[in-house]
């Protein structure tokens, strides 16, 4: 049965993967933005006009603009919105609107730099070293998306005049960046883990990658996993030197440049829609070597 699929924050250039994903397995793409002056409300199916984040009633309209759109299934991507998503839950379940997102202890804990360097080292899971303090020369905000606010001061006297409240440092971690899509089942099995290299990154986004295996990351996603429980699209960060590979921080949502990873495989929205069904899922083998290369297309209209 056809589904009626919200893509959140289609505004972003890199949406455009997703709806075209869901129009191919046959359902209804339904873009979401806080303007309806985006090229998603032009190829998605339809679009929903959303609030924006600081609106005071923000929750209120989300939740009755997925009903009055007879909403069944949102595939949360945008930062600001992933715990409000997961503490939901439940409630928009018992509305009709099924969400695929892990619980809220995890989503918690991975949208916090901090809980996520303490998390690792918990678990005994490779990563950079982290402090509240200025220790370490690189600096981050314990909150925050991509390489905003992100900034690397050797000199330790200027590097405590520019640490924030709100900031951490870390040690400077070596080798090359990968990134990995991953995809769990609903009891939080690895259906899929496909590291990818970056080919070319512009204000933080992937700009082409290329598909690589890499036995040490799989045996490293694969302990990630078993230290808590995540579900639907998972993105994490990595750093490899050799044989050592150090985890550098998870996203628990679906990337931009997770085209690469449905590209390698299949499409996943079908198993998105079996994983929220607590279906069994099986996997297809991954096309490694594969390319992504990204341009951004004009739309027009009246």
């Amino acid at each position: 049965m056809s589904k009626r699929i919200l893509v959140e924050a289609s505004g972003s250039p890199v949406s455009a993967y997703m709806i075209k994903a869901i129009q191919d397995a046959g359902h209804t793409a339904i873009a979401s933005d806080i303007s309806p002056d985006c090229a998603a409300s032009v190829f998605a199916d339809e679009f929903v006009l959303f609030p924006r984040k600081d609106d005071p009633c923000l929750w209120e309209k989300v939740e009755q603009s997925l009903v009055d759109n007879r909403i069944d299934l949102v595939v949360p991507s945008f930062d600001e919105m992933l715990l409000g998503w997961s503490q939901r839950r439940e409630t928009l379940a018992s509305k009709g609107v099924r969400v695929l997102i892990s619980a809220v202890s995890t989503v918690e804990v991975f949208q916090d730099k901090w809980l996520t360097a303490q998390f690792f080292e918990k678990h005994h899971l490779p990563c950079a070293k982290s402090s509240l303090e200025p220790d370490y020369p690189l600096v981050k905000p314990r909150h925050g998306r991509g390489s905003m606010g992100v900034y690397i001061e050797h000199s330790a006297e200027r590097r405590a005049k520019q640490f924030g409240e709100g900031d951490i440092s870390q040690s400077i971690l070596t080798g090359e960046e990968y990134t990995v899509d991953c995809l769990f089942s609903h009891d939080g099995q690895p259906v899929y883990i496909v590291p990818r290299k970056r080919l070319g990154v512009v204000n933080g986004k992937s700009m082409g990658g290329v598909v690589e295996y890499n036995e040490n990351i799989d045996r490293l996603i694969t302990q990630l996993a078993k230290a808590t429980h995540f579900v639907g699209p998972v993105n994490v960060q990595c750093f490899v030197e050799g044989s050592k590979v150090s985890l550098v921080e998870v996203n628990p949502r679906i990337a931009g440049g997770m085209a690469l990873g449905f590209a390698a495989t299949e499409n996943w929205v079908p198993l998105f829609i079996r994983i929220i069904n607590e279906e069994l899922l099986s996997s297809v083998p991954i096309q490694w070597g594969m390319k992504m290369y990204r341009t951004y297309q004009e739309f027009f209209t009246i």
